[in-house]
C-alpha cells in the first residue's frame, strides 16, 4: 500500500535574486487533506508554493514531497490559439486514438494512449463538471481555440487539465480571481472531492472556511491551525486582545520600574550627601569614616544594580508584548464633502442611481458588468465620480505615490496630499516608494486615495472587482476605507461576504 500524499519542508532557507530574504529555516509539513495558505501579499506564499513544486530550489533545507504535484498559478494566460486538447494535454492521445481506432496505429501509439482508454470521457465529465460546457460540449469541442474565454473560464480549464492528470498533491494560487459565484462553487466542489493534498494560497473567506487547515505566513515563518478561516480568525482575534492586555502591562511595568530607579537615585544622593557632612565634621576616627563610606558605596551600587536590572528586565519584557501585538493599522476616511444626500439623483441612464445607494452588481463571467459601468462612465453622473478599474492603470509606475498624487491633484499643498495618504497608510517614506513596485493591494490603495483627493472629489465611487489579488489584510483596509465613504457606490464583485461587510443596499444582476 503506497504511502499517503503529503509535504515536508526542513530547514528552507530561500533568497530572491536581489538577496531579499524571504525564508530562514522554514519547517512545515502539509498532510493529507486541505490547507488554506494566508499571509500578507510578498510574506512569500506563492514563492512557497513555486519551491514545492520545483520551481524554484531553496538556498539551503530540504522539500520533501510524496506523491505527483499540480499546480496552477495565479496568472493563467493562453495563446488564443490553442486547443482545449492542447491545454488538456490530450492532443497526443487523441491522434493516437483516432489512428488506433481507424486500424493505423502502431506501437508508438499504443504507447501515446497507455492505460488512457477513456481520457476524452472523463475530461469530458470534468470540464462538464466544472461549468465548462459552453465551450465543450462534446468530444468534436476539444478542436475550437481558446480564443474567446473569459478569465473565469480560462481558470476553470487550466484546473481541468491538471485535474485530469490526477495528481497525489495539488497546489492552487488565488485560484478564485475572476471566477464568478458559480465558478467559485464548482472549484469548491471539486476540491471537496480530491483525494489528495491540497494547499490553496488565496484570500476567498468562503473558499479558506471549507479548508480542514489554515497555514499563516508571518515573518518568514508558517504557523498552522487546525480549523477554517472563521475559527483561525477567532484564535487570532483572542490571541490579539491578550497581547494588547499585555502590552499595556507591561508599559505600565516599565514606567513603574523607572520611577523606582528615579526614586532610589533620589535616595542614594541623600545618603551621599548625609555621608559626606558625617566625614567633614569627623565625628568618628577616619578608619571608621572610610570604612562606612566604602560600606555605603557598595550599598547603593548593589541598590542601583537591582533597580536597573529590574528596569532592563521590564523594558526587554515590553520589547516582546510589543513583538506579539500585529501592526493593523486602519485606513481613515473622513471627507465629509464626499457626502450624498438621501434623494439626490447620481446617475441616470443604463443604470438610475438615487441617494447614497451601495449597489453590488453581478451576474456571471461575460454577462456585462464591465461594459455596464463604462456605459455609466460614458453617460455621465450627474455628480462627481471615480473609476477604479480591474487594471488600476491611472499610475506612472515610474513615479512614487506622491508624484502620482500630485500630478493628480495639482490644486492640493504638499504637506495636504501627504496628509491624504497617511490617511490609506501611506506614511513617512512609504509615499516615496515607487508605484511599480507596489502590491496589488497597496496600488488599491494609492488608486483610493488618489481618487478621493481629486477636486471636487467623487461622490460616486464605480469599482470592478477591487477584491482580486488583495490579501487579507489589505482586504479589511478596503472595507474599512469603504465604510467609511459618505458617497454612492457601484461595485463589481463576487466576494459576497465583502459585499456584506461594506453594507451593500441593493442587487443589480446581469443576465438574467
Amino acid at each position: 500500500m503506497s504511502s499517503p500524499s503529503g509535504i515536508t519542508l526542513s530547514g528552507i532557507r530561500y533568497e530572491h535574486p536581489d538577496g531579499t530574504r524571504v525564508f530562514d529555516q522554514l519547517d512545515a509539513t502539509f498532510t493529507l487533506g486541505r490547507t488554506g495558505l494566508v499571509g500578507r501579499n510578498g510574506s512569500g506564499k506563492s514563492t512557497l508554493l513555486h519551491l514545492v513544486a520545483g520551481h524554484l530550489r531553496p538556498r539551503s533545507g530540504s522539500v520533501t514531497v510524496r506523491g505527483r504535484v499540480a499546480f496552477l498559478r495565479q496568472d493563467v494566460t493562453l495563446d488564443p490559439a490553442v486547443t482545449v486538447a492542447e491545454v488538456l494535454g490530450l492532443a497526443q492521445v487523441r491522434r493516437a486514438l483516432r489512428r488506433i481506432e481507424s486500424g493505423v496505429g502502431d506501437a508508438t501509439d499504443f504507447g501515446a494512449v497507455g492505460d488512457r482508454w477513456n481520457i476524452e470521457e472523463r475530461a469530458l465529465a470534468l470540464v462538464h463538471r466544472l461549468g465548462l460546457g459552453r465551450i465543450v460540449h462534446d468530444d468534436s469541442d476539444f478542436d475550437r481555440t481558446v480564443g474567446n474565454l473569459s478569465g473565469g473560464e480560462t481558470m476553470l480549464l487550466a484546473l481541468t487539465a491538471r485535474l485530469l492528470d490526477e495528481p497525489d498533491v495539488l497546489l492552487l494560487d488565488e485560484p478564485t480571481n475572476n471566477l464568478d459565484a458559480d465558478g467559485r462553487s464548482r472549484l469548491q466542489e471539486a476540491l471537496d472531492r480530491f483525494p489528495g493534498t491540497v494547499v490553496v494560497a488565496g484570500h476567498d473567506r468562503d473558499l479558506l472556511d471549507r479548508m480542514d487547515g489554515i497555514a499563516e505566513m508571518r515573518d518568514g515563518h508558517l504557523r498552522l491551525f487546525g480549523c477554517g478561516y472563521s475559527e483561525y480568525e477567532q484564535i487570532i482575534a483572542a490571541e490579539q486582545e491578550s497581547a494588547r492586555a499585555a502590552l499595556r502591562d507591561a508599559r505600565n511595568d516599565v514606567r513603574r520600574q523607572s520611577l523606582d530607579l528615579a526614586a532610589a537615585e533620589s535616595t542614594i544622593a541623600q545618603r551621599q550627601r548625609y555621608g559626606r557632612r558625617m566625614f567633614e565634621q569627623k565625628r568618628e576616627p577616619k578608619i571608621v569614616m572610610g570604612a562606612r563610606k566604602r560600606q555605603a558605596q557598595e550599598s547603593a551600587g548593589r541598590y542601583r544594580r537591582e533597580h536597573e536590572t529590574n528596569l532592563a528586565s521590564a523594558r526587554a519584557q515590553l520589547a516582546h508584548a510589543q513583538d506579539a501585538v500585529r501592526d493593523d493599522r486602519e485606513i481613515r476616511v473622513d471627507l465629509p464633502e464626499t457626502t450624498v444626500h438621501p434623494g439626490t439623483r447620481v446617475a441616470e441612464g443604463p443604470l438610475e442611481i438615487v441617494g447614497p445607494e451601495r449597489i453590488a452588481l453581478g451576474g456571471a463571467n461575460g454577462s456585462g458588468k464591465t461594459t455596464l459601468l463604462d456605459a455609466i462612465v460614458e453617460a455621465g453622473p450627474l455628480v462627481p465620480f471615480a473609476l477604479l478599474a480591474q487594471r488600476l492603470d491611472i499610475f506612472d509606475d515610474a513615479l512614487s505615490v506622491v508624484e502620482n498624487a500630485e500630478r493628480r491633484a495639482p490644486h492640493l499643498p504638499p504637506q495636504e496630499i501627504r496628509a491624504r495618504l497617511a490617511r490609506f497608510l501611506f506614511r513617512g517614506s512609504d509615499g516615496d516608494v515607487p508605484v511599480g513596485a507596489l502590491s496589488g493591494g497597496e496600488r488599491l490603495r494609492a488608486a483610493l486615495a488618489i481618487a478621493l483627493a481629486a477636486d471636487p472629489p467623487p461622490r460616486l465611487l464605480l469599482l470592478d472587482e477591487p477584491t482580486n489579488n488583495l490579501d487579507l489584510p489589505s482586504l479589511e483596509h478596503l472595507t474599512q476605507a469603504l465604510r467609511g465613504f459618505a458617497g454612492a457606490l457601484v461595485v463589481v464583485s463576487h466576494d459576497k461576504r465583502f459585499l456584506d461587510d461594506i453594507g451593500t443596499t441593493r442587487s443589480v444582476t446581469l443576465g438574467t
